[in-house]
């Protein structure tokens, strides 16, 4: 009876082993059923509160300090589709440089202002002793006319009485008048010519009486009359008129007891007052280019090397002034140019002024063509969005809780970025993080990778996440 009962025990334990053993070989086939049938109470339990808890981070004060975190409201917005061409600042032609050429045969006896230094109109720039035999000779045929319409003039007078007493026939009077005119003509065609040469009037003036000139200063020139009227398609401000050089000496040509020849040049003048933004253009964007110029749409222009802080705004907008209509064979683009006008600082040292200009020639830009206008839209920096695959967002600042809102990006470029305005973000309500979204994004990333909400959340039974109340 013993040993029956005790075989029955060792069959049953042996039953009971052979079921744990099957049953934990087999466990992960099992164990999901068991899971299925939990009951699924408390926020924890929501399958989809994973994602939902991805949506906000916390921040506090110090953090938002050190990311430099500013939210402001949006509001919609009138933004420009434009493209990008690169351009350098250019001299306006006929307008920025100026060459002074010598008048006569001449040598160079003083240098009067030197490369650096500026001159206003009407200054001298150079002396110059005349060594040409055209201008002597042209100083002596206007003394001799000079001096023959002095005795051809006495002569006159004095047969004037005899002729109405009949003792001179009247012919010899008429030929004095005639021979009197000719002389004139040719004293004015001498002074003329002078006066071409660089003479001043005074200075002609003394040389009819017999006082020739040798030496003769070349001045710095009148400004043009439209030298600060920039042609736009549309009226732009010209800037005042304060600076009180009107040229700098760009470039000396001849040296102290040079000879020069008539029409050598001196020196180059600039005044860069007007220039030139030359843009450089490819063929596929003609199109948009000749439309800019035609309906005269303004030009965004981005200016490398500019401290705007130590001058004025620019208080004067850009437009597309020409096109060229030549291509470029080796870079195969074509230019086309918008006016600008310049600034300028000066300054006194060692008795003499010297410039500064805001812009100078070659220096690079970059153009921002309009090509689209996009009318009703939520313009933002681009640091503002953040992408995530085919997904982007913005966060919206509530207190301490930045959440993340996926977003439509309709158009972006190198400083902005826009948005459509499909309700993702509530117009004045709000408070869009204008910056470092990227690090926004990482930091939620961080804080939900181990799993659970982060502290100070909680699951509402709808299934959004919310701070603390």
């Amino acid at each position: 009876m013993l040993t029956r009962r005790f075989i029955i025990g060792l069959a049953a334990a042996m039953i009971l082993l052979g079921l744990g053993m099957t049953a934990y070989f087999t466990q992960d086939r099992w164990q999901g059923w068991l899971a299925d049938d939990l009951p699924r109470s408390g926020p924890q339990a929501r399958p989809d509160a994973a994602f939902e808890e991805l949506r906000m981070l916390k921040l506090s004060r110090q953090a938002r300090k050190n990311l430099g975190l500013v939210a402001r409201p949006v509001e919609l917005q009138t933004y420009w589709r434009s493209i990008q061409v690169p351009g350098v600042i250019v001299d306006r032609p006929g307008h920025s440089d100026r060459s002074v050429t010598s008048p006569a045969v001449a040598v160079v006896l003083k240098v009067h202002a030197y490369p650096g230094e500026t001159v206003k109109p009407g200054e001298p720039l150079f002396t110059l002793r005349l060594i040409s035999e055209y201008l002597h000779k042209a100083q002596s045929d206007l003394f001799k006319s000079t001096q023959e319409t002095q005795l051809v003039t006495k002569e006159r007078d004095r047969i004037a009485p005899l002729v109405k007493t009949g003792a001179v026939a009247e012919i010899k009077l008429i030929d004095l008048e005639n021979q009197l005119k000719r002389l004139a003509t040719a004293a004015q065609a001498h002074r003329q010519d002078l006066l071409a040469r660089g003479l001043s009037g005074p200075q002609v003036e003394a040389v009819a009486a017999g006082k020739f000139v040798t030496e003769i200063e070349v001045l710095a020139p009148e400004p043009h009359v439209d030298g600060q009227r920039l042609a736009a398609a549309r009226p732009v401000p010209a800037p005042p008129r304060k600076t009180a050089p009107a040229y700098e000496i760009q470039e000396l040509k001849v040296e102290l007891g040079q000879q020069v020849q008539v029409g050598q040049m001196l020196c180059m003048l600039a005044n860069h007052q007007s220039l030139y933004i030359e843009g450089k253009g490819f063929k596929r964007e003609a199109g948009f280019l000749e439309n800019a110029a035609e309906m005269s749409w303004p030009v965004r222009v981005e200016f490398a090397e500019d401290d705007s802080k130590r001058w004025k705004p620019l208080e004067q907008d850009f437009y597309i002034r020409h096109l060229a209509n030549t291509v470029d064979v080796t870079s195969r683009t074509f230019s086309f140019f918008i006016p600008l006008a310049n600034q300028s600082r000066s300054y006194t040292k060692d008795g003499k002024t010297f410039l500064h200009w805001r812009f100078r020639p070659g220096q690079r830009v970059r153009l921002h063509v309009p090509v689209e206008e996009l009318q009703d839209v939520i313009v933002l920096p681009v640091s503002a969005v953040v992408r995530s695959g085919p997904e982007a967002y913005v966060f919206c600042q509530n207190g301490d809780f930045f959440e993340r809102k996926p977003v439509h990006v309709l158009h972006e470029d190198r400083q902005f970025i826009v948005l459509a305005n499909d309700g993702s973000i509530r117009l004045k309500l709000d408070h869009v993080a204008q910056s470092a979204a990227a690090s926004l994004n990482r930091v939620l990333i961080a804080q939900n990778s181990g799993g659970g909400l982060p502290p100070g959340f909680h699951v509402h039974p709808d299934g959004t996440v919310h701070g603390a109340h």
